[in-house]
């Protein structure tokens, strides 16, 4: 039975919680009991039990923090997500609970150990082993007040992004370039004939490709580039010190050290050997896409150089020209009901499954929810939820977030995974439905990859369910969604007129297809930009001026530096991606490779799907991302399809 999320409230979060945290203490002390017998059953079996119930807990509790529109009940749920991972810093540093595991460990049963629960006690020893078990208890203390700080710090930059409220005032006379039905969704300013253009991506995206006022693109850029600078800049610079802090009491060089460990890459030289290989002929190549660009600046009568802010505008006024390809026309075919419908109808047709929209106690009236069942018997397999448009206070960008994982129950049955996507697309007009951009499209796909990851895992463990990979590998999985969202075959299989009916023309999927690759170079410098931003911060560079290491990774771009402005303070990604950002681009790497199989075999091939289902989505972290990429692919993994796609040759470094 899904969670009744209407009843949540204030207090009723911390009681839960509570009440949890609770149950919990009693379970590690069965399994810190000299007592107890030296089992499996008795320590990993049971920290898999507290972990279910924790997880289960975030997903009633502190996911609120992310999308209730009360602001008490989010602050709740924040107070909520800070005292579980609290809680969950506290068990990792336990003595008598690593000595209960150690002594486990040590057990002719656990030598014995194979598959995920062999994994499982690796993992919890390499937990042990980086929460400091084996340093002195002083150290080890230090390493424990330092990560419960960055939990406080994590939790509090993301509600100050999320709560920061700001907005471009313009008149309908500034709006030039922007579609009517644009126009209309704005709200009004408190002076008569003004309206506020705001900081969410769905008015925030449109300006910026369609506004013709420069000056406006500009402010309307400032401010989304300066969201939460008064409050987070502290606070990340905080986090950075705290992490050096941490990697120097392990003896390590730097914080990326420390956290590669637990991922694909493993040093940060590979990351940047990864980096290396593509910078410079994607320079080379946005070079050319600059040039491109200045020229119509010029022919605007604007001075150059071209600046970030004018990027959006003259790539869509490029798609215009040169491809026939005008954002707002392609919206109308795309609107957002039709791209549920056909995203449910093609993955169901490819994975094997079948998708029913249930009734559902939800936190908001926009959220909808479905059901999926294994097609061929009816078997229910999980449930996700979909909340899909911005409101105040609510989680600013796009995720998919876990609320009850799979894994594998004493009675041999299967607990049933309930997801959420949470993202922030363009809200129905007066008499117009939601419509997408194609851009909106491609992040949706994208999202439910995870979905689908979350909700069709067969991973035995809480710990391996579902997205629980390693962070270079999790983006995998939805980075090979976004192919289809570019197949003119599948775009034709749901997007129609909103009005008429009719199907997109294939002249449109044409121009839309042929500009994929549209200043493909500097989409994929400005990723590069956000990666190394992250990693010469947390590596073992020498500059750890924020601002300065901000510069350095800006160049990379080729844009100029926007002045007066400062991203990193409502870049979220630097908690939780932190030392890991890097991971988009080095999984699109992977997410390429598997995608070949689909070209090459039928990109809606069910025998395809139902291996990659198997292989892939079902595993979960179950096996190091390499072994399932070998599996899948019946090979070694290479970057020849990435590379292939950037134009910038063929030679391995993956």
């Amino acid at each position: 039975m899904l969670f009744d999320y209407t009843t949540t409230s204030e207090e009723g979060i911390g009681e839960q919680v509570t009440e949890v945290l609770n149950r919990a203490d009693a379970m590690v002390a069965g399994i810190v009991d000299p007592d107890t017998p030296s089992r499996f059953a008795t320590t990993l079996g049971v920290l898999e039990d507290i972990s279910d119930l924790i997880s289960t807990n975030y997903g009633q509790t502190a996911f609120m923090g992310y999308v209730h529109p009360d602001k008490e009940v989010r602050d709740a749920g924040n107070a909520a997500e800070e005292r579980l991972q609290k809680w969950g810093v506290e068990l990792i540093f336990r003595e008598d609970l690593y000595r209960a595991v150690k002594a486990f460990s040590e057990t002719d049963e656990a030598k014995a150990l194979q598959g995920e629960h062999a994994r499982l006690l690796e993992f919890t020893m390499r937990d042990f082993r980086r929460a400091g078990h084996e340093l002195t208890p002083e150290v080890r203390a230090e390493v424990k007040k330092f990560t419960e700080r960055l939990v406080e710090l994590g939790i509090a930059f993301q509600r100050n992004i999320d709560e920061h409220r700001d907005f471009l005032l313009v008149t309908k006379e500034d709006l030039t370039g922007l579609a009517e039905s644009y126009i209309e969704g704005l709200e009004p300013g408190d002076e008569e004939g003004t309206l506020k253009v705001g900081l969410s991506y769905p008015d925030v995206v449109p300006f910026m490709e369609n506004a013709t006022r420069r000056d406006l693109r500009e402010q309307l850029s400032r401010k989304f580039n300066s969201r939460a600078v008064d409050t987070n800049s502290g606070l990340l610079e905080e986090a950075i010190q705290i992490r050096q802090g941490i990697a120097s009491l392990f003896g390590e060089p730097s914080w990326a050290h420390h956290q590669l460990e637990e991922k694909m890459a493993k040093t940060p030289e590979a990351v940047h050997v990864f980096y290396r290989s593509l910078i410079a002929p994607l320079t080379e190549k946005g070079r050319d896409e600059i040039v491109t660009m200045e020229k119509m600046l010029a022919g605007d009568g604007e001075q150059g150089p071209v600046q970030v802010y004018d990027f959006r505008y003259y790539e869509t006024q490029l798609r215009k020209r040169d491809y026939g390809v005008d954002p707002v026309e392609v919206a109308s075919y795309f609107p957002l009901q039709q791209v549920v419908d056909g995203m449910l109808a093609l993955t169901g047709e490819v994975f094997g499954v079948e998708y029913r929209r249930v009734a559902a106690p939800t936190w908001h009236p926009d959220v909808i929810t479905y059901s999926i069942h294994e097609k061929e018997t009816g078997e229910l397999l999980s449930h996700f939820h979909m909340d899909l448009f911005p409101r105040e206070g609510k989680f600013s960008h796009a995720a998919a977030f876990p609320l009850v994982p799979g894994r594998l129950l004493a009675d041999g049955t299967y607990q049933t995974p309930v997801a959420s996507i949470v993202a922030n697309f363009t809200k129905p007009g007066a008499d117009r439905p939601s419509l997408l951009q194609h851009s909106e499209v491609e992040t949706f796909f994208h999202e439910f990859g995870h979905i689908l990851h979350q909700t069709l895992t067969k991973a035995e463990m809480v710990r391996f369910s579902g997205s629980s990979t390693e962070n270079d590998f999790v983006e995998a999985p939805s980075q090979i969604m976004e192919n289809w969202t570019w197949e003119p075959e599948v775009l034709r299989r749901f997007a129609r007129h909103y009005q008429s009916g009719e199907p997109i023309p294939d002249r449109l999927v044409e121009q839309l297809t042929a500009a994929k690759n549209l200043n493909i170079a500097l989409n994929n410098l400005r990723q590069a930009q956000f990666g190394l931003f992250d990693m010469w911060l947390h590596d073992d560079s020498q500059d750890k001026e924020v601002e300065s290491v901000l510069r350095r990774a800006v160049d990379v771009s080729l844009f100029p530096f926007h002045e007066e402005t400062f991203f990193p303070a409502s870049f979220g990604h630097l908690f939780g991606y932190d030392a890991g950002y890097y991971g988009y681009l080095w999984s699109e790497v992977y997410g390429d490779d598997m995608w070949g199989r689909f070209a090459k075999e039928g990109m809606t091939n069910p025998k395809v799907g139902l291996e990659y289902r198997r292989e892939i989505l079902e595993k979960g972290g179950s096996r190091d991302g390499m072994d399932l990429l070998r599996s899948f692919l019946g090979r070694e993994p290479n970057n020849e399809a990435f590379l292939a796609r950037l134009g910038i040759g063929t030679e391995s470094t993956s």
